[in-house]
């Protein structure tokens, strides 16, 4: 089952908060991938650190600290 239209149509809906992170190298998971999030979220925060598909294991500071400020600013305490 293809649960992509349902979910960027909750991203429509929503307007929710995204930091999403995709290596600028990465042929699996591209950058085009990442700013393809704009079309339904324009606010999208999209990192894309020079890595390939393991950006996580490559750039993990700063990945988590991406994700960490957008969080920081969108969740209410």
């Amino acid at each position: 089952m293809d649960l992509h239209p349902r979910v960027h149509q909750y991203f429509r809906d929503s307007g929710v908060s995204l930091p999403a992170v995709r290596g600028a190298g990465d042929e699996i998971f591209g950058p085009a991938g990442g700013e393809a999030f704009r079309q339904d979220l324009p606010d999208a925060e999209i990192q894309l650190p020079d890595s390939g598909h393991f950006a996580l294991e490559s750039h993990l500071k700063s990945v988590t600290g991406h994700i960490r400020d957008v969080l920081a600013r969108v969740l209410v305490p």
